[in-house]
């Protein structure tokens, strides 16, 4: 594909962008995640553009990087390979004081280029093109902080942040990295146990949110492209979602033109929804793609 030197050198710059933390080996990790080493970072970018869909990434189905993270603060990344599954693992770097992370795509090209980072001490962090930028302090004060990219047609993404009374907030993105000031969403969030969300999955081409509630009902909140009202009423999406103890999205994973969502099982199984677009229904029956994904004490 003709975008492979791009995904070449966005996994060059992730993996160069540890600054003052110590670089690791890449080991594998897509059917199983702690199968042996085989492939580095450009074997994997390679492998990964000669093996994707025909569809290019966009803002309603972007092309980001599964990351996963061991207690130790040792980070890997895992690349889409394009047909539903993913690349051997990369070792990126060890950052034993982040809390989480969360993948943007700063100029809404559809890759991911850059993250925001919330350290143990509340501080957040923008890193882009190999570097670290103080952003922010007191972000301890938020429980949840993802990127569904952009919710008002703005020419940058969208952070949401929940705080710990279950109020949603918004925060716009800046090009330089900062944030505006933040504007509330709605509250009662606090009956979630899980939030994500990444592009669209109605076909609308607006970003989209999937929620789940401590019922293990998985709701589906429709993005409106109006900035003062960003979600229309929440859609039941199904039951018995209880049955995993994470939920991530990454965007297209299997190159089709669609968001997809991905689940982990507390034994480690790493399955794939797979978007169709349909606001009915916005995903296909689930298929495993990987184990050993219980050695990582958070996705994104």
């Amino acid at each position: 594909m003709t975008q492979s030197p791009r995904r070449a050198r966005a996994l060059s710059r992730l993996v160069t962008s540890a600054i003052a933390v110590a670089l690791v080996g890449a080991t594998a990790g897509t059917a199983m995640a702690d199968a042996p080493a085989t492939t580095g970072p450009a074997g994997n970018a390679a492998r990964s553009a000669a093996t994707a869909g025909q569809h290019k990434p966009t803002p309603a189905a972007p092309f980001f990087f599964l990351t996963g993270i061991l207690s130790s603060g040792q980070m890997y990344v895992y690349m889409p390979d394009g047909k539903g599954g993913f690349d051997d693992r990369s070792g990126v770097a060890v950052w034993p004081h982040l809390r989480y992370e969360v993948s943007i795509d700063p100029d809404l090209t559809g890759w991911q280029d850059g993250a925001y980072q919330v350290m143990d001490d509340g501080t957040l962090n923008l890193w882009r093109g190999g570097r670290l930028k103080k952003v922010a302090t007191g972000w301890g004060r938020y429980n949840v902080t993802f990127s569904p990219g952009t919710l008002a047609h703005a020419k940058h993404p969208d952070l949401l942040v929940r705080d710990k009374q279950g109020a949603l907030w918004r925060f716009q993105t800046k090009a330089d990295g900062t944030l505006a000031p933040r504007v509330k969403v709605s509250s009662g969030w606090d009956q979630f146990t899980q939030i994500t969300g990444k592009g669209d999955l109605t076909g609308d081409g607006k970003s989209d949110v999937v929620a789940r509630d401590k019922r293990g009902v998985l709701w589906l909140y429709k993005g409106t492209g109006d900035p003062r009202k960003p979600f229309a009423p929440r859609v039941k999406v199904g039951s018995g979602w209880n049955q995993f103890n994470k939920l991530v999205a990454t965007g297209d994973v299997d190159g089709d033109g669609h968001s997809d969502l991905l689940a982990r099982d507390p034994k480690g199984n790493l399955w794939l929804y797979k978007g169709n677009g349909k606001a009915a229904a916005p995903f296909e029956s689930r298929a495993k793609i990987g184990t050993g994904f219980n050695q990582y004490r958070d996705l994104f």
